[in-house]
């Protein structure tokens, strides 16, 4: 396998800090490099009575992005051990946003969370993880967030 590029695919969770933590252990053994990406949903826009879109939109993206980029620095310098990484960061459904971004940035490696729901939950919402997996054209590492690493 040849690994150079590692996409992580990363939100506000501990499944997510699971797998940027895998990720960046992965991009250190095959000496790969790194990209975070955040996915910031978008928001409904509000729209006024004169037909035009509500000013909140852009100041909520405004904060969602800078929100995102504030999580991206902190993950990167909490487990990055030094290795290059890049910063995506787009307004977007997470599965759409994560294969596009994958694709754009040529992953050879996704890397994902997963919250490991199951039942009514997971029918009616589906697993984000599962959708990459299968809509991907590279390999998808999951991460389940029971997932504990060995310590001897």
């Amino acid at each position: 396998m040849n690994l150079k590029k590692i996409l992580i695919a990363v939100d506000n969770s501990t499944c997510s800090e699971k797998a940027a933590k895998t990720g960046y252990e992965v991009a250190k053994t095959f000496g790969a490099e790194v990209a975070l990406v955040n996915i910031i949903e978008p928001v409904p826009a509000n729209i006024n009575p004169d037909l035009t879109l509500a000013p909140v939109f852009l100041e909520a993206y405004d904060n969602s992005e800078e929100n995102s980029n504030i999580l991206l620095r902190e993950l990167e310098s909490k487990y990055s051990l030094g290795i290059k990484t890049t910063y995506l960061s787009v307004i977007d459904s997470a599965a759409h946003g994560i294969i596009n971004q994958s694709d754009e940035w040529g992953s050879d490696l996704i890397v994902i969370g997963t919250y490991g729901r199951t039942g009514l939950y997971h029918f009616l919402m589906g697993s984000v993880a599962e959708h990459v997996a299968r809509k991907s054209a590279c390999p998808v590492l999951i991460i389940p967030n029971k997932y504990e690493e060995k310590t001897e």
